[in-house]
């Protein structure tokens, strides 16, 4: 009787709840759909930020091998650069040894080049002294002589002789007139005498120191005298020599012509280019 009596609530409950229940399954499938999508929108997600992580670790790797790059590339270019300034170091350490190497050079040839300018300008004075002493000597082969010592100086002023030559053709000049000094000549030649007669004669010249002449004939005798005038040294013939003076001149021409056997001859001082005229 019981169940009788549910039977009809059971049927309205039923009748009831029937759209209710097609409802809830709607909204089950609904809910169901609604999570496949979000499932689907997590794993799609989940896929993102899968490769987002492995974007970020490959970002992460290849930034660290830059790094290890960079640190790597900056230890080799400081190692290069240490090894440049150590090479700049040493070039500018040589290039310093060879700045003064060079100026030491130049001092060197600074030195030498003061050494020869005041040796050039002391042969030059040497040579024009020599030239002033050869002016002054006795007139025989004067100009020949002269021209030699004024163009030994010109050469040396110029530059256009050494000093090695320079000294070298000036040791010979002093040479040849040292020489000239000592030795003993004699030559026949036209002579100019006092009044201007010219006559031939045989000249005999004994150093520096004697020069006399006679005539072809052996009649007009003569020996040079050294005068100074206004401060100005002349030479000229002295032509009053005494029997005596004449005697010593024809004998020494004799003995230098090889007429009179070789023997010594005494000149009197008066006859010497000093002994002056009486």
């Amino acid at each position: 009787m019981k169940r009788l009596r549910l039977l009809p609530f059971v049927l309205l409950v039923l009748l009831v709840s029937g759209p209710a229940l097609a409802d809830r399954e709607s909204e089950i499938r609904d809910l169901k759909l609604e999570k496949e999508k979000l499932n689907s929108e997590i794993q799609k997600l989940n896929r993102q930020i899968a490769s987002t992580d492995s974007m970020l670790k490959a970002d992460d790797s290849r930034y660290k091998t830059l790094q290890q790059r960079y640190k790597a590339d900056s230890e080799r270019r400081r190692a290069e650069i240490d090894s440049l300034n150590n090479k700049i170091k040493a070039v500018a350490g040589d290039l310093q040894a060879e700045r003064n190497k060079q100026a030491r050079a130049k001092n060197r040839a600074d030195n030498v080049a003061a050494k020869r300018k005041a040796l050039r300008a002391e042969l030059a004075g040497i040579s024009k002294r020599l030239e002033s002493q050869i002016a002054q000597t006795v007139p025989w082969e004067l100009e020949s002589r002269l021209d030699r010592a004024k163009s030994l100086t010109r050469d040396i002023e110029s530059g256009n002789a050494s000093e090695e030559e320079g000294f070298s053709r000036l040791k010979s000049l002093i040479a040849e007139e040292t020489k000239f000094g000592d030795e003993v000549a004699i030559i026949n030649s036209p002579l100019t005498r006092k009044n201007g007669e010219v006559i031939n004669a045989a000249i005999l010249r004994i150093g520096n120191q004697w020069m006399v002449y006679s005539d072809d004939n052996g009649t007009v005798f003569g020996s040079l005298v050294r005068k100074v005038d206004d401060g100005k040294v002349v030479y000229e013939w002295n032509e009053n020599l005494n029997l005596e003076e004449r005697a010593a001149v024809k004998l020494a021409l004799d003995v230098k012509q090889a007429k009179k056997p070789p023997q010594v001859v005494k000149l009197p001082v008066s006859l010497s280019i000093v002994g002056g005229e009486r």
